[in-house]
């Protein structure tokens, strides 16, 4: 089923009849995180396919396991296919989603979604996420279908200043699920304003109030993609055992000038001569980044501690106040899972949450560039990524990638779809081949 280049041929034959031994060695060739260094599929020899087939998401004639090994030829000819009027993917709209939602048994089932948990350890440590949209509503529900279980718990913030064709159809795509929900209070976000945070907050709030025993709570933006399973992340959350992943570092001196005066919201935001009075804290302010996977436990203790509370009014009128407030709250002692600052340590967790290229410090990886530059698109100097990113994202140890769009590569979207949902499907027991005869690794 599977060839992957790491030095020999094996061909292991299960036998119903019992040879355990063996099976526990093809699960673990499954299990185990070999999936980057391979890959061309091999049909089964005989027998029935697998039990979870129809969640399969790789396409006919699929060239993404050569793309994602980092294939040349493939990724040119996906890298023409993305700029190719002819060839473009046509984008799903919200008039789609409309018609497709309206039977939701048969939605999701075209979609394939996974609709019974694939391990006991993710039916038992269910997950909370607030994902902050706006528009491109395709690019929102494959996110969704991506990190999507049943268990699991998911929030989705509208901005207010989204069209109503997309809000229609974010809100009937969401009635299709008893677990996933469009927040009820809704703001008008702008870039670098306290509304980003507002937003995470309003999901928070809600999440908690639902019946869900979530035990991590994880913010995501529309263009995030996961590059882990939920089982990779519930294990990894586990080993955590209670602490939480977000970075928080002393401030350099050009960020604390975004806390230090009073700042201006409308359509942007903007500095103003007032300087502000000292945050309303018994610790400094530290900086860090909008993005966080936090106990369910930190998640309640924001809404009742009256020191937290006027932090977060004192921040409202400072600039991109999700990159310090979540920073600087994992300081403090009364927030469980909290670190205390020790200087030189400058982030609490360096494989927290994303995969990300910046623009502006991509260059040769020879001459000493962290990576090669985006061959997608660069927005905001963060890249879109193109195929010929696929194989840098998968070797980074992160739960998740920014950004993604199918309108700048639709490939490298249903790459990396086919990627997670691989990994998915053969690393779970309920998903294993059964009554199968004969059962072949190929490894070269």
């Amino acid at each position: 089923m599977l060839r992957q280049s790491i030095g020999c041929t094996l061909k292991v034959h299960y036998i119903m009849s019992g040879l355990s031994l063996t099976f526990l060695f093809v699960y673990f060739c499954w299990t185990t995180n070999i999936f980057v260094q391979f890959w061309t599929p091999v049909k089964v020899k005989s027998g029935r396919d697998v039990q979870c087939k129809h969640l399969d998401q790789e396409t006919s004639n699929s060239s993404c396991w050569k793309i994602i090994s980092g294939d040349p030829e493939a990724i040119g000819e996906a890298r023409l296919k993305a700029i190719t009027i002819e060839a473009k993917h046509k984008v799903l709209t919200e008039t789609d989603y409309l018609t497709m939602t309206r039977d939701c048994n048969h939605f999701i089932k075209n979609r394939k979604y996974i609709t019974f948990p694939l391990s006991a350890e993710e039916r038992d440590f269910p997950l909370a996420y607030s994902i902050v949209i706006h528009s491109n509503v395709e690019m929102f529900e494959r996110l969704l279908r991506s990190i999507y279980a049943p268990q699991n718990i998911y929030c989705f913030h509208v901005d207010m200043k989204s069209p109503k064709p997309f809000r229609s159809a974010v809100q009937a795509i969401a009635s299709c699920f008893s677990n996933v929900f469009v927040a009820r209070k809704s703001e008008s976000v702008v870039y670098a304003s306290w509304s980003r945070v507002q937003a995470d907050l309003n999901c928070m709030e809600e999440l908690l109030q639902s019946t869900v025993p979530w035990k991590y709570f994880i913010n995501l933006c529309g263009q995030d993609f996961p590059t882990k399973t939920n089982r990779e992340i519930v294990n990894t959350l586990i080993a955590k055992n209670g602490s939480n992943i977000l970075d928080s570092v002393a401030p350099p001196t050009y960020k604390q000038r975004r806390w230090e005066f009073h700042y201006n919201v409308d359509q942007s935001v903007e500095r103003t001569n007032i300087k502000k009075s000292p945050p309303p804290i018994r610790g400094p302010v530290y900086a860090g980044g909008a993005y966080i996977i936090v106990t369910r436990k930190f998640v309640s203790a924001l809404f009742g501690n009256p020191e937290i509370q006027a932090f977060f009014k004192w921040s409202e009128d400072t600039y991109s106040p999700d990159e310090h407030v979540w920073a600087t709250l994992q300081r403090m002692p009364e927030i469980p899972g909290y670190m205390p600052y020790i200087p030189g340590n400058y982030q609490s967790d360096p494989v927290a949450t994303r995969a990300v290229k910046w623009s502006f410090i991509a260059g040769d990886v020879a001459k000493g560039a962290p990576y090669a530059p985006c061959t997608g698109k660069n927005r905001h100097l963060v890249c879109v990524y193109g195929s010929g990113d696929l194989n840098w994202v998968v070797h980074q140890d992160r739960m998740f990638a920014n950004k993604f769009d199918p309108q700048v590569d639709n490939t490298a979207v249903q790459c990396m779809e086919e990627y997670v949902r691989f990994k998915a499907i053969n690393e779970t027991e309920s998903c294993q081949f059964s009554d199968i005869n004969e059962y072949v690794i190929y490894q070269d």
